[in-house]
């Protein structure tokens, strides 16, 4: 499919995004009737395996899952083979590079008491799970650099100008200008 193509069917399922968008490869954009899923202007999504030499495991997944959710991605933001999954809310700066097959996930797309985890099976077919799964708004500043294999989990929010280090499973809150590593992951350093 040529990505000019691609453009008309995000526009038309609600995908509001700005000039200059780019597409390397095609990938997965699902925005729900009733969410809002931004991109802002000079963004470049690259989904095709060697589009980014870390080597991309899969297309660039970028999802809105229930009503009401939000993905806002700021202007000239790259992203590179990462999954963006909102049930909520994920908001990702302007300047910020998210690495080769990171995943930003604001859920934890299941329930983690068993009595629930039964409930949201035996409703698999249409029951209303949003109650079930536990989700948290992820915010991610400007400037910030997310290195390849991380994980941003529910909650997460990182300040401006933070780089996390590639595999890094990252939650919690960490202000502006930090180097983050590690599983789980911590300050290492801070930027001048």
């Amino acid at each position: 499919m040529n990505s000019n193509w691609f453009k008309v069917i995000m526009r038309f399922t609600g995908v509001k995004y700005g000039k200059h968008l780019q597409l390397k490869g095609i990938p997965v954009i699902f925005n729900h009737s009733k969410a809002v899923l931004s991109i802002g202007k000079n963004v470049t999504i690259k989904s095709s395996f060697l589009s980014n030499l870390v080597g991309l495991y899969s297309h660039t997944i970028i999802v809105t899952r229930a009503p009401g959710a939000e993905i806002i991605i700021g202007d000239n933001v790259g992203i590179s083979g990462a999954t963006i999954y909102a049930r909520k809310r994920i908001i990702i700066g302007d300047n910020t590079c998210i690495g080769g097959n990171c995943k930003i996930l604001d859920n934890d797309f299941h329930p983690i008491e068993i009595q629930a985890r039964n409930q949201l099976m035996q409703n698999s077919n249409g029951g209303d799970e949003t109650e079930l799964i536990p989700c948290k708004s992820i915010s991610i500043g400007q400037n910030c650099f997310i290195g390849c294999n991380s994980i941003i989990l529910k909650g997460t929010v990182l300040g401006n100008g933070c780089v996390v280090g590639a595999g890094a499973v990252v939650s919690g809150k960490f202000k502006d200008n930090c180097i983050i590593a590690g599983n789980p992951a911590k300050v290492i350093r801070e930027l001048s």
